[in-house]
């Protein structure tokens, strides 16, 4: 039977993009002191200044690694150097890059939890990423109602309470995975149904109700 672990590869020395890929990295953020020293110095003015406002230096040192992992990923991908990427951002807060090199650019999103995190890469097209601590909360069929759809709801109403939790977050990341992508934030978490199947993958069923979105 397949673990976890066996869905994962170990990154290749040469990294290459084409346009119908899609790479997934994991991370975990819980690194040494040296090496956060090291990803603090690729980090901009600004994202500095960033870390510098959190009050526990274990969220601080959290955000440095992740932010300066996601720059060491691009500038590999770009053959830049990672001090040497410039972020836009929407008016959401969803950060792109404002660098660009002779290998084009390159569209990517990043999640976090528990001092893990997921970046996701590809080119043209919009990507989204969510990751979440599967965790006991003891409402999970008031947020249920409050959040999915009517259809979700019900599935996950119907589960024993093992089940409840994992496909609630199941159904969550999908919903947030692509929010994400497309920049509207969490304000349409309804309106994004998934398939939800206990056991199984999710997969998109509408958008606002819609089947063929």
């Amino acid at each position: 039977m397949k673990t976890v672990e066996d869905w994962w590869q170990s990154p290749p020395n040469n990294l290459m993009l084409s346009e119908d890929d899609v790479h997934i990295w994991r991370a975990q953020l819980d690194l040494p002191a040296a090496q956060i020293q090291q990803l603090v110095h690729t980090l901009s003015t600004d994202e500095q200044h960033r870390a510098d406002r959190f009050y526990f230096d274990k969220d601080k040192n959290h955000f440095i690694a992740g932010r300066g992992l996601l720059r060491t990923l691009l500038a590999r991908y770009l053959d830049l150097e990672a001090v040497q990427l410039k972020f836009a951002y929407s008016s959401r807060g969803k950060p792109t890059l404002a660098t660009t090199s002779l290998g084009g650019t390159i569209d990517f999103n990043l999640s976090h939890s528990r001092g893990m995190a997921l970046y996701a890469f590809t080119r043209n097209r919009q990507i989204g990423v969510d990751l979440e601590y599967i965790r006991s909360v003891s409402d999970v069929d008031q947020l249920a109602k409050r959040f999915f759809s009517p259809r979700e709801s019900a599935v996950i109403s119907s589960l024993c309470p093992d089940q409840k939790q994992e496909e609630f977050f199941k159904a969550w990341t999908g919903k947030e995975a692509y929010l994400k992508a497309t920049g509207d934030g969490l304000a349409g978490l309804e309106e994004v149904e998934i398939v939800l199947n206990p056991g199984e993958p999710v997969a998109l069923l509408s958008i606002q109700g819609d089947q063929q979105a």
